[in-house]
């Protein structure tokens, strides 16, 4: 989570919202990096949890991502639960919760939806004030 706390931050000094991503193999080793970067690249699926994905599958030489782990800042969106199961993550950590666009828990919990064929394990709320402060002090400089 350091990492991603670190990527996150980088990505609120870039004007993105701060949310930072990493994808470790079953070693603990990290594979893959990514920040938010929908302002810079004018992606709107450029999230941290997808660029991370993207990385680590380069680095692999495969999309199937399973056995790895996802660590991120915040909870991710239905559109990163859905890359999260096509990659066959084995477990997503993540520090804030998202009561406003989370799927993975709080609003909808799509990667443990026992109707799919693939499931992840969760782990919530991993320094989460750390994860927490960064967003909110993101969005109180915007308003």
């Amino acid at each position: 989570m350091d990492r991603a706390l670190q990527l996150a931050a980088h990505a609120g000094e870039s004007g993105d919202v701060p949310v930072g991503a990493v994808v470790t193999d079953a070693g603990g080793r990290v594979i893959g990096e990514g920040l938010n970067l929908r302002e810079r690249d004018h992606d709107p699926t450029a999230h941290a949890e997808v660029v991370a994905l993207r990385a680590a599958a380069a680095v692999r030489g495969d999309w199937n991502l399973d056995g790895c782990t996802l660590v991120v800042t915040l909870e991710p969106c239905l559109m990163c639960a859905g890359a999260i199961l096509q990659a066959r993550i084995s477990r997503v950590v993540f520090g804030a919760w998202d009561d406003k666009a989370g799927a993975v828990g709080s609003m909808y919990d799509v990667v443990r939806d026992r109707r799919l064929p693939y499931r992840a394990e969760v782990v919530a709320g991993v320094r989460e004030d750390e994860a927490s402060t960064l967003l909110r002090g993101f969005f109180d400089a915007r308003r």
